[in-house]
């Protein structure tokens, strides 16, 4: 007899009799309660949190900022309220701390008393971190917990970008600030660079000034020296005239009684003298010109050249915020120039005091030039003019002796005008190399402030100046620079869908362990008629096949039509499914037809390591290395990757490589069962008294 006739049979016994055919349909029926079940249940538990009891307290008392009134606490209680995360109460801290201890609230959420206050800070001179607390009690729910930490993670992610943008909008404000203070720096240094300049081309024309200033006083001290040295000569000069006029005078007086008897025997001295006399008062009047005509542009020199210094003085030392290291010689210099000038103020007071003397010395000195020498020529007749000579004598002495004591006096003060002058030159020589020190550090101080001036221009337009639109947007930016742009290849849309790949393998591996507990595992019909090995393992194998294709399509049916699974690939998820039923039946009819009763506790043995070590609910990278080491060895690890990209789409690769892993483990657990139903031909004292019966 045939296999499939064989497995026909086997299952044609399920037919007679009611217990029978609930057998059947419980074992049926089975997979639906593992399977579609399970994912039910799992189906899509974030959907649902809104029915999640969780406790609200809001104690934030607010906070003002730059005058506004700021409560962050409440607009927190707000966005939770609009976004159903959880099913909030509002209470207070007290009644939260008590519903997460008996079960009331599976946890909380507390905004304290300085929340606000805190987050304000962040834009002030002392910024402090504001601290959400949440309480959680893993003894009422521990997965509740750890789905709270990632929604609340997004609360604390919206509170600190909330925060972050009044901390950056006042920096963006900042950075309008500081552009309008730089660009007025800018202005103020093109004002400096421009005084600076002014004052580059004062202290030029100053050095130019004190150029000519020292020019002139070398001038000046050289005239000087000259009238000197004429005060000099008109010193001796009207002194001799002095001392001659005197000896005339004491002659004349002292031997008038009795030289005017004698004057006709005297005329040739009388003669003499006079000659003497006229050439005398030549050299005196010719001198007494030279004085006078040079004193008043020597008085002017000398003024120029005061007040030169006096200026310089001024500019340099006087009303300067940095003092010059040449003050000292300037104000010597000009106290010298000041002497000099008083000199030669005295020399013209005494020469326009004297005027009149002077003028009449001149005229004198011209009148007794042709006086004396007339009297030379009138010597021989001497005796007639006696008279009158004697008296003109007598007033000749006395203005020569006035000549004499004016020209001491010039020549003293023409003696200090020429040291003053000297004193002057070498003073208005040394500011005058100040000057051009002074210059050369004006202009590269004029040149570093206009590098100054140019750099604040530059900087000014490289400082960002936002308008309250540019500045919303780039603190928006800033606030909150990293955006996960998210994008799943193949996204399963629902927890359920995510764990299908898992559960339903595990409903069809104890749908065919189910069977095999009603179905034996070696057709005894095909075993007493001494059929082949292989026809006996196949009789005993398709009957289970036949029951796990029928699991298969009523397990999917309930799965797609009543829960809602949606598979990428339908008809390849079926026809896959087929192929896993098939191993799965092949594998626990070897388990079972080798050890018997053990090989029940086996296939459930072997359950739990495929379910432990497939990676179905997270990456089995994650597991202990026993489980990554046995993990490629068994077909459910091939069977969950492939049902992913069945269900949810992705490359058909593991597919194939699935299928061709559970072809070899079909054909080779059919190839054990044949080889155990050859050793089951042959009776033996263990099969008839076995030593364990389930």
């Amino acid at each position: 007899m045939r296999s499939p006739r064989l497995a026909a049979l086997e299952l044609r016994r399920f037919g007679r009799g009611r217990l029978p055919r609930a057998a059947l349909v419980a074992l049926l029926v089975l997979p639906l309660l593992y399977g579609a079940l399970y994912l039910w249940s799992f189906w899509d538990p974030y959907g649902r949190l809104d029915r999640v009891p969780v406790a609200l307290v809001n104690d934030d008392k607010g906070a003002t900022s730059d005058g506004k009134k700021i409560t962050v606490g409440d607009d927190i209680v707000e966005g939770l309220h609009t976004s159903r995360t959880f099913e909030w109460h509002e209470v207070s801290d007290e009644e939260a701390r008590k519903g997460i201890e008996d079960g009331t609230y599976y946890l909380s959420l507390t905004m304290p008393a300085d929340f606000s206050q805190r987050i304000a800070s962040s834009s002030g001179d002392s910024p402090e971190t504001g601290a959400l607390r949440v309480r959680t009690n893993d003894a009422n729910n521990y997965i509740v917990g750890q789905i709270s930490r990632n929604v609340f993670n997004e609360v604390r992610s919206a509170a600190s970008t909330k925060s972050s943008r009044a901390f950056l909008d006042k920096i963006f404000i900042s950075f309008a600030d500081i552009h309008d203070q730089t660009v007025t720096a800018a202005q103020g240094a093109d004002k400096l660079n421009s005084g600076i300049g002014k004052a580059e081309k004062g202290s030029k024309d100053l050095a130019d000034g004190l150029k000519d200033a020292k020019s002139g006083s070398g001038k000046l001290a050289a005239g000087l020296k000259k009238l000197d040295s004429g005060a000099g000569d008109l010193e001796d000069g009207s002194r001799q005239v002095a001392d001659g006029t005197q000896s005339l005078a004491d002659k004349v007086n002292n031997g008038y009684a009795e030289a005017g008897p004698f004057l006709k025997t005297d005329a040739k001295t009388i003669q003499d003298t006079a000659r003497l006399v006229a050439d005398s008062a030549k050299t005196v009047k010719d001198n007494l010109d030279v004085l006078v005509k040079l004193a008043p542009g020597a008085a002017e020199t000398a003024h120029t050249s005061a007040a030169v210094l006096d200026e310089i003085y001024r500019v340099r030392c006087a009303t300067a915020t940095v003092p010059d290291p040449f003050c000292p010689e300037l104000k010597r210099a000009k106290q010298a120039a000041a002497e000099v000038a008083t000199v030669a103020d005295d020399l013209n007071t005494l020469i326009a005091d004297q005027d009149g003397d002077l003028k009449a010395m001149r005229d004198n000195l011209g009148a007794l030039q042709k006086q004396a020498e007339a009297l030379a020529e009138r010597a021989p007749h001497l005796a007639e003019d006696v008279n009158d000579a004697v008296k003109k004598i007598n007033e000749l002495n006395d203005g020569a002796h006035r000549v004499a004591a004016g020209a001491e006096e010039l020549h003293t003060g023409l003696g200090t005008a020429r040291t003053g002058s000297v004193e002057l030159d070498q003073g208005i020589g040394r500011a005058e190399s100040g000057a051009q020190a002074l210059n050369s550090g004006l202009y590269k101080l004029s040149d570093g402030s206009g590098r100054l001036a140019g750099g604040l221009h530059d900087g000014a337009k490289k400082i960002p100046d936002y308008d309250k639109q540019d500045r919303d947007r780039r603190t928006g930016v800033m606030a909150d620079p990293v955006r996960l742009a998210s994008h799943d290849l193949h996204e399963a849309p629902n927890y359920g869908t995510g764990f299908a790949p898992y559960f339903i393998p595990l409903s069809l591996w104890v749908g065919a362990m189910v069977a095999y507990m009603l179905i034996p595992p070696l057709n005894r019909r095909a075993l007493a008629a001494g059929s082949s090995a292989w026809r006996i393992a196949f009789a005993g194998w398709l009957p289970v096949v036949a029951v796990g294709v029928l699991q298969v399509a009523a397990l999917m049916a309930v799965l797609h039509w009543s829960i809602g699974l949606q598979m990428t690939r339908a008809a390849g998820t079926i026809g896959f499914l087929s192929l896993v039923t098939t191993c799965f039946a092949a594998i626990v009819q070897w388990l079972n037809a080798r050890f018997g009763a053990a090989g029940r506790i086996l296939v459930l043995a072997l359950l739990m390591l495929q379910l432990t070590s497939a990676g179905g609910t997270y990456p089995v990278e994650t597991s202990p290395g026993f489980f990554t080491a046995i993990h490629p060895f068994l077909p459910m690890s091939y069977i969950v990757e492939a049902l992913r990209r069945l269900i949810t789409g992705g490359g058909l690769g593991p597919v194939w490589q699935a299928c061709g892993v559970l072809t070899a483990f079909t054909v080779g657990a059919l190839a054990l069962t044949a080889l155990t139903a050859r050793r089951r031909q042959v009776w033996t004292l263990d099969r008839l008294h076995p030593e364990l019966s389930l």
